[in-house]
């Protein structure tokens, strides 16, 4: 039997699902996975009944835990197949990389900040169905390449022009997404890399997310 919060828990998840599909997330695959995701569970305490409201909240380290119509854009534009690899810059709060756990064949997220690393790896695998996501503390802007090349790169945090270490990283025929351009106008970009090595960018959506930041965070 199911408990009263349970119950209100799924129909939260539900009506974010119908939400995002009114904002033109349009992949079942992303759909389905939000939907299993208690996004709460990654939401600080106090916070935890915005949880599904179309805001940033503020999570540890101060960084910011992306509202969810921006992670569910962004992922639905990977088209994550379920025998791709992820790689993840940003695991922040650990939501979205709950999220393309659960649509992805392997993935790593390799994140800044050691307490937001932890905290991030402790609620995805308490999820159960982790075994496949490797959590990293290094520079996401030199991406991993020990699990390289990957077929999707999400990249949460934005940049000035696509990491040439990332663009490396990203196998020929993938696909990575990520915010570019200053705080006033950053661009959610689509970048698909032929096989031959070229480059083809599309613009899918504006968004406003801290800026990337080189190297190890020195504390925290």
């Amino acid at each position: 039997m199911s408990e009263p919060g349970d119950e209100i828990e799924r129909t939260r998840r539900a009506e974010l699902v119908l939400a995002l599909r009114s904002r033109g997330v349009r992949h079942l695959r992303t759909l389905a996975a939000i939907e299993t995701i208690p996004r709460s569970l990654f939401a600080p305490s106090r916070l935890a009944e915005h949880a599904y409201a179309d805001r940033a909240l503020p999570i540890a380290c101060g960084q910011t835990m992306e509202r969810p119509s921006e992670i569910a854009t962004a992922i639905d534009a990977l088209a994550v197949g379920e025998l791709d690899t992820v790689l993840e810059i940003g695991a922040g709060s650990g939501y979205a990389t709950a999220v393309l756990a659960r649509i992805s064949r392997r993935m790593a997220t390799v994140e800044r900040w050691r307490t937001l690393a932890e905290n991030a790896e402790r609620r995805v695998r308490g999820l159960g169905n982790a075994d496949h996501v490797t959590f990293v503390v290094g520079d996401g802007l030199e991406g991993f390449g020990e699990q390289a090349p990957y077929e999707r790169i999400f990249v949460s945090a934005a940049v000035e022009a696509p990491p040439s270490a990332l663009l490396n990283q990203l196998k020929p025929g993938g696909v990575m997404v990520l915010p570019i351009g200053p705080a006033s106008g950053q661009r959610l970009t689509r970048i698909a890399k032929g096989r031959d090595g070229s480059i083809e960018e599309t613009t899918v959506g504006s968004v406003r997310l801290p800026a990337a930041v080189e190297g190890v965070a020195a504390a925290l």
